[in-house]
């Protein structure tokens, strides 16, 4: 499948919601995705049948038995395989338009510049708080649209985070805020979910979804996105909890 006639034909669908040429700024974008488990599979997944034309996907983490109940691309034959070799793959079978770069190690201070260097935006599926700072204040400094996504058991949000918007750090208010992140500051952000939250499926599955369609949204100007200090929640045990605050 390499004629781009059948680029078109996997977007069909989806071409009364977006016109042409909003499809082809969709197409010619190069999206870098911070983490490829629960909420960055399904992230990525959406992105790749949106008809993304490049991805970044970062991850160095291998799937485990644990992560059957919500991670779209863990199945029982790629346990202890890594996650974004993984995502890869499986992109490539859903759309072989895409051109798709992984990089298995561990994000730091030291190599998310390099990581995002060219990207259009950047998408955080992440677990933790300190690679969250590390990786916001990044996409801040090089004027990279972020779109963040984050779950505990049924809750989720999303919000997106622009040079001109607030920080997450201000928007959380984080001990970080103005600060180098020297081991006490570290430290300091590590003790906030010091604990592995509960998680089931849907939650996400859902954020990811999410996420990839306000990045859609963003590259192709249409429809309105949730812009920090603007954020959307909810909590899957109460369907009618699904609202847009302000922080």
């Amino acid at each position: 499948m390499t004629n781009d006639k059948d680029y078109w034909e996997i977007v069909t669908r989806q071409m009364s919601i977006v016109n042409k040429e909003e499809q082809e700024r969709y197409k010619n974008c190069k999206i870098a995705v911070i983490g490829c488990g629960g909420i960055g599979g399904q992230t990525i997944e959406m992105l790749a049948r949106m008809g993304i034309g490049e991805l970044v996907l970062v991850d160095k983490d291998c799937f485990d038995l644990s992560n059957l109940n919500r991670q779209n691309f863990a199945t029982t034959d790629k346990i202890g395989m890594i996650k974004s070799e993984v995502a890869k793959q499986k992109v490539e079978l859903i759309n072989p338009f895409v051109k798709v770069t992984c990089i298995n190690t561990h994000v730091d201070e030291t190599n998310i510049d390099e990581i995002i260097a060219d990207s259009n935006l950047v998408i955080e599926a992440l677990d933790n708080v300190l690679t969250r700072v590390i990786v916001t204040r990044c996409a801040n400094e090089k004027k990279i649209p972020l779109v963040h996504g984050a779950i505990n058991a049924t809750l989720g949000q999303v919000t997106t985070f622009l040079p001109n918007t607030k920080s997450y750090e201000e928007m959380f208010n984080l001990p970080s805020l103005g600060k180098e992140l020297t081991a006490d500051v570290i430290e300091s952000l590590n003790s906030i979910a010091a604990a592995t939250p509960p998680v089931i499926g849907p939650t996400p599955n859902l954020v990811g979804c999410i996420q990839a369609m306000e990045a859609f949204k963003i590259i192709t100007g249409v429809g309105k996105v949730t812009v920090a200090p603007e954020i959307l929640t909810f909590d899957l045990l109460n369907l009618g909890s699904f609202s847009l605050e302000k922080i």
